[in-house]
């Protein structure tokens, strides 16, 4: 599925692929929906796979951050009127994913997190995002992978893109100086679901002390970790990815 096969319905937009079971997937700050195609491809003839497109340039600046892209998800998912759902989020979208479900714990099964926020993240040196500079993009997007050419062209020309827009850049920053202030260690135990915790040994950006942590914090959680994998594990390692979490969900 591309970006064309985009729905749109009462202000929503969103990907939809399959029957059954929901699956909502969450992307990350600077994720596109494009992250998620090998898991989307895979489950989608087993499940009900849904993508929501997460405004992050479109909040009004100063109610930019995790509070108001909570609230939104719990618009969308009452809108499609979603139950017994596995949430799946990377990054920014495994932050949305906890306190959404610290929100409306009813409506959630189940849990994937993957180099999620909410206790730490290495904000990739705080000067990021710089606009203007293309080689700098590609630098500060290869990073995010243990293998640079995971990050194609087309990734880093969409970052690059983004970065351009300074409005863009503003809700960036806002919507990350929110991640770092809302953190969740504090309310983690109440979270009692399965939740898979899917960590690259090798990611810089919520390094594996944070999966432990997690893991720690979390009354029902198991860990993996993939190794030559930074911090997105569903497309560097896409097979290991699917298999750790198609175990996950036929045991819970």
């Amino acid at each position: 599925m591309t970006i064309a096969d985009l729905k749109e319905e009462k202000g929503f937009k969103y990907l939809e692929k399959g029957e059954g079971e929901t699956l909502l997937l969450l992307h990350g700050l600077f994720g596109a929906l494009s992250n998620w195609e090998d898991v989307l491809a895979y489950y989608s003839t087993k499940y009900r796979v849904v993508v929501p497109m997460l405004p992050i340039y479109e909040l009004p600046l100063l109610s930019a951050g995790i509070k108001s892209l909570t609230e939104f998800i719990a618009k969308f998912v009452e809108m499609k009127q979603l139950k017994d759902m596995t949430l799946l989020g990377n990054s920014l979208g495994g932050h949305l994913a906890l306190a959404y479900t610290l929100l409306k714990p009813e409506n959630v099964k189940r849990i994937v997190l993957t180099g999620s926020s909410g206790l730490f993240e290495n904000s990739m040196g705080g000067s990021y995002p710089k606009r203007g500079k293309y080689e700098y993009i590609k630098e500060r997007v290869e990073y995010t992978f243990y293998d640079p050419k995971v990050a194609s062209k087309d990734l880093v020309d969409e970052v690059f893109d983004t970065t351009r827009s300074i409005p863009k850049c503003m809700s960036i920053v806002a919507v990350a100086k929110s991640a770092q202030r809302h953190n969740l260690a504090s309310q983690l135990h109440l979270i009692k679901i399965p939740v898979l915790l899917i960590w690259g040994l090798n990611d810089t950006i919520t390094p594996p002390n944070v999966a432990y942590e997690f893991d720690r914090l979390l009354p029902n959680s198991e860990l993996h970790f993939v190794d030559k994998c930074c911090h997105a594990p569903m497309m560097e390692h896409p097979e290991r990815f699917n298999t750790l979490v198609q175990d996950f969900l036929t045991r819970n």
